[in-house]
């Protein structure tokens, strides 16, 4: 009877999204009050009655009603209970009710707390926002319906995959969804101000705090997936450049581009052109996201489906919206004249120039993702696009962003000079010099790839305070540390996002410049080293979980001949599901890591090992979630909250012709 109820949800929640996407529309085109007003409380409905059916779907998977099909597959009895809840997610058609619901909760939200906007702009991008809802609802109903019944129950569930049976797996696809989902706001605020031919400085002020929301919660989930990926998977690598992380990562780009070109509208009504077409890309890049987890048409270990009417469905979906709204770009480009003129030295050219590294780094990774879909259909040929390809083509356009950011940041608006702007950031460029000199010489190779890493962070997270304090004006250091705390927390949010982004910088080139390896049959009571470590198995034994069954082993961790700590690294097997995991056992440190992978065991009575050290590994989330952190402070800051500083009346902006 609950999943009845929660079908018939979905079903009122469809049609609610059709009457928001069609009256608020009719009304703000004839100027009617009343039917402009209709978005609002159905926005509030749709969500509800979304939520009401997911309620209904988790239900189902907390008591282990079998008799749904989608439970029967994807759960099992003896589960925890964290992951009978992130089971609902963790299937290709719970996740898409859990990303409508995302869809439909960003929509209330823009209803309820959106009431400074001018009625006509709020009135269109609920009704876009609803009509990119009504197309997923008919996606779920019509191909993808987590209700169904089973005529003949089975005694239990078939239990989920042992690999997302994790607590990063069990939150890192809600978090990735209100990042991907999150793009949806500026993409209806950039169709809604096409509509309206008009696009100035408050709608700039408007949808930077959506944006700059949805690039958190991606920022977030992909460091997530990758500390998942690094400590589940056994590889003991962070990222695999896998088309389904790519898939994410491209989004993350454009938004980027996106929260600062977003700053050049609101503050000098400029690159307003631009501006909207980052919108409608990056959450066209969202939805090719979704098109290549859903369709088959590439493989990937992340893959929810491989249904090629499903993949057919969402390129529809993917054709429509991205189709419609480039081609209503194309018809308005007249009314986004830009007002604002700057030099060739300014804040302004630094943020083009950074728009177009991340949006041709973005570009790259594209192709390197969809080529061997290209190569296959154009030329019958098979082929893979690994991670030397992007290794090579990405990485310069980071080096030069990263070299760049600093000297952007303090560049004044309008026209600059350049040698004014850079003589505070001499002694960051010095200290990031010498450290990367020192870590030149003091590195066993002769890869340029770590010093470069040192040389950009130490850059970034120095040039960064430079800023910072360049903003507390002239006087004495204690006057000017005393203004640091009245500083604007957007501000504050610059330096630390910047400041991650170095530190995330450091650790990757760190990571792959002196990461080492050893792999070696083991046997019990015999030590062997690994760079500046010993370690010792001193025993295997096996081990009953509550729904597997672990081989593992007990590692001691010396260096010196003086205990550093115990691993117990470990091979799990799952029988519902007859399926091997392996756990890594990791010695988690600040400059370093060790990994340790238990094997299967040998006719000789050894176990097969893997061993890692790995440096400044930690880095790497540390400051993915420093920039996270960089974004949160921003949003706090009253001028950049969802309603601060909008107009109460319609401002005044450039009609459309």
């Amino acid at each position: 009877m609950i999943a009845e109820l929660g079908h018939f949800a979905l079903i009122l929640a469809a049609f609610t999204a059709l009457v928001q996407a069609i009256v608020p529309l009719i009304g703000a085109h004839k100027r009617w009050p009343g039917w402009m007003a209709v978005a609002e409380p159905a926005a509030g409905v749709q969500f509800i009655m979304t939520f009401a059916s997911f309620m209904a779907l988790t239900y189902s998977f907390v008591v282990s009603d079998f008799s749904l099909r989608l439970v029967s597959l994807n759960s099992h009895s003896l589960k925890p209970m964290l992951y009978k809840i992130s089971g609902v997610w963790g299937n290709h058609e719970g996740s898409m009710l859990l990303w409508v619901l995302i869809l439909t909760l960003f929509g209330a939200t823009l209803a309820w707390f959106g009431g400074n906007l001018p009625p006509s702009l709020r009135a269109r991008a609920l009704a876009v926002q609803a009509w990119i809802a009504l197309a997923f609802f008919a996606f779920i109903l019509f191909t993808s319906n987590p209700f169904l019944r089973l005529g003949v129950p089975p005694f239990d569930g078939e239990g989920l995959n042992p690999l997302l049976q994790d607590p990063g797996l069990a939150f890192h696809p809600p978090f990735l969804y209100l990042g991907y989902v999150g793009l949806s706001m500026a993409f209806s605020f950039a169709v809604a101000a096409l509509i309206e031919g008009r696009v100035d400085a408050a709608w700039g002020r408007w949808v930077r705090p959506w944006t700059l929301a949805a690039w958190v919660f991606l920022t977030i989930g992909i460091a997530l997936g990758s500390w998942w990926a690094y400590y589940e998977l056994g590889w003991g690598g962070f990222w695999f450049w896998d088309p389904v992380e790519n898939a994410s990562f491209m989004p993350w780009l454009l938004a980027a581009a996106l929260v600062h070109s977003a700053i050049v509208v609101e503050k000098r009504e400029s690159l307003k052109s631009w501006t909207i077409l980052l919108a409608i890309l990056a959450f066209g890049f969202s939805l090719i996201g979704t098109f290549i987890v859903r369709s088959g048409v590439i493989t990937s270990v992340h893959a929810f489906a491989n249904d090629p009417e499903r993949g057919v469905f969402i390129l529809a979906i993917l054709a429509v919206f991205m189709g419609g709204a480039l081609t209503l770009f194309a018809a308005r480009a007249s009314a986004m004249e830009a007002k604002g003129i700057f030099g060739t030295v300014s804040r302004e050219s630094a943020l083009v120039l950074n728009n177009i590294l991340l949006a041709v780094a973005c570009f790259v990774v594209f192709i390197g993702t969809i080529w061997p879909l290209i190569s296959e259909i154009f030329f019958d040929r098979k082929l893979s696009v690994g991670a030397p390809f992007f290794n090579m083509a990405f990485t310069p356009f980071m080096v030069i962003l990263g070299f760049i950011l600093p000297v952007g940041a303090m560049l004044p608006w309008k026209r600059a000079n350049l040698a004014r702007t850079t003589k505070p950031l001499l002694p960051a460029f010095v200290l990031a010099v010498a450290l990367a000199g020192l870590a030149w010489s003091l590195q066993s190779g002769k890869s340029l790839m770590g010093p470069v890493g040192v040389f950009l962070g130490t850059w970034l997270v120095v040039g960064s305070l430079v800023d910072v304090m360049s903003r507390t004006g002239r006087g004495s250091l204690g006057s000017r540390l005393g203004r640091l705390a009245r500083l604007p927390r957007a501000d504050w949010g610059k330096a630390t996002a910047h400041s991650g982004l170095g530190v995330t910088m450091v650790g990757i080139a760190g990571l792959m410049a002196w990461e080492s390896e050893d792999i070696r049959v083991a046997y019990i009571g015999e030590p062997f080293e690994v760079g500046a470590y010993e370690l010792v198995l001193n025993d295997v034994n096996t081990v009953e979980g509550p729904n597997y069954i672990s081989t593992m082993g007990d590692v001691t961790l010396l260096k010196n001949g003086e205990f550093v700590a115990e691993l117990n690294p470990e091979k799990r097997v799952y029988p519902v599901r007859s399926m091997p995991t392996t756990e890594a056992s990791i010695d988690y440190r600040f400059l370093r890591d060790v990994y340790v992978v238990i094997g299967d065991p040998q006719d000789d009575g050894g176990f097969t090992m893997r061993t890692y050290i790995k440096p400044l590994t930690n880095w790497i989330w540390l400051g993915c979630l420093m920039m996270s952190l960089g974004g949160v402070l921003s949003l706090s800051d009253r001028r950049y909250r969802v309603a601060a500083g909008a107009r109460k009346a319609p401002s005044a902006g450039v009609p459309a012709e």
